[in-house]
C-alpha cells in the first residue's frame, strides 16, 4: 500500500464544511495530515471533524472576507497544531443571480463575488505568508476556475475573479520562491458540488447529465474527488518543484474551440 503523502503536515482548508472543501479534508486526514476547516457553516463543519476525527482535525468559523477573521483562524491553527504546512483557499461563490449583460449587473453584486474570491483569497495568502515565511517553507494552493482561462463560460464578476486568483499565485510564487514556499492554484470544470447545483437549479443528475452533454472529454465525469486529488498532488512533496502553476483539471474543455468541429467523428455503432 502506497504510503501517506501528507504524513506529519497541517492543512488549513477555508470553505472546507462542503463541496470540494469536503472532500480535500477528508482526503489529506487520510493522507496523515491534521486538518483544520475553516468555513461560515458551523454545523456542517463541526459534522466534518466529528466524521474525520478530532484527534485529526479542528473547526473554525471564519469569514474569509474579515481579515481578523483568517488573521485569527490561522493563529489557532498554528496554536492547535504547532505550524502550518498546507494552506488551502477554497472558499468562494457563484453570482446568486445569473444577468449576463453587464448592463444589468449591481455594483454590489459585482463586489460581493470578489470580496470572497479574490479578497478571501489575498487574506489567506497573507497571513499563510505571515507564517510561512518564518518557517521558509509551506505551500499555499487556492480554487481558481475553468473560468480564469477562457471567456463566456461563467458570469462576468466569477470570470473576474478566477482570472484574478491567477494573477494572486503568479505573482505570489514570485515572491515566496526565495523562501521556499510553493503557491500553485486549481482550475477545475464544473462538477456537482452544493455551490454549482444552487447557482445553476440543477439536481446531482442534471448538473452532471447537462455538463457532461458539452464537455470535451466523454465517457467520464468529474467529481469533487478528482479536484481534491489534484490538491493533494500539489500539497504534497510529490510536486516540490512546482510553483506558479495553474492546474487545469477541465478534461481539455478550456483548450477547445466549440465553434469548430473539426475533429468531430461520426457515430459509430
Amino acid at each position: 500500500m502506497r504510503s501517506p503523502m501528507l504524513e506529519g503536515k497541517v492543512a488549513l482548508i477555508t470553505g472546507g464544511a462542503s463541496g470540494i472543501g469536503e472532500c480535500t479534508a477528508k482526503l489529506f486526514s487520510q493522507h496523515g495530515a491534521k486538518v483544520a476547516i475553516a468555513d461560515i457553516h458551523d454545523e456542517l463543519g463541526h459534522s466534518i471533524t466529528n466524521s474525520i476525527g478530532p484527534s485529526n482535525s479542528t473547526y473554525i468559523h471564519c469569514d474569509v472576507t474579515n481579515e481578523n477573521h483568517v488573521k485569527s483562524t490561522i493563529d489557532k491553527t498554528i496554536s492547535t497544531y504547532g505550524k502550518l504546512d498546507i494552506m488551502f483557499n477554497n472558499a468562494g461563490i457563484s453570482d446568486d443571480r445569473m444577468k449576463p449583460r453587464i448592463m444589468d449587473i449591481e455594483k454590489t453584486d459585482f463586489e460581493r463575488v470578489l470580496s470572497i474570491n479574490v479578497t478571501g483569497v489575498f487574506l489567506g495568502m497573507k497571513h499563510a505568508s505571515r507564517v510561512m515565511v518564518p518557517a521558509r517553507g509551506g505551500t499555499i494552493i487556492s480554487m481558481a476556475s475553468v473560468a480564469s482561462g477562457i471567456g463566456g463560460s461563467a458570469t462576468h464578476a466569477y470570470t473576474c475573479s478566477k482570472h484574478a486568483v491567477v494573477g494572486l499565485t503568479r505573482n505570489l510564487a514570485v515572491e515566496l520562491g526565495q523562501f521556499g514556499i510553493r503557491v500553485n492554484c486549481l482550475s477545475p470544470y464544473a462538477l456537482a458540488t452544493p455551490l454549482s447545483k444552487k447557482h445553476m437549479g440543477y439536481d446531482d443528475e442534471g448538473l452532471e447529465a447537462a455538463m457532461n452533454h458539452i464537455a470535451n472529454l466523454k465517457g467520464t465525469t468529474l467529481k469533487a474527488i478528482d479536484v481534491a486529488n489534484a490538491a493533494l498532488f500539489l500539497a504534497s512533496d510529490e510536486a516540490k518543484y512546482v510553483s506558479g502553476q495553474n492546474l487545469f483539471i477541465d478534461g481539455g474543455f478550456g483548450i477547445a474551440t466549440s465553434a469548430f468541429k473539426l475533429f468531430k467523428y461520426p457515430e459509430y455503432s
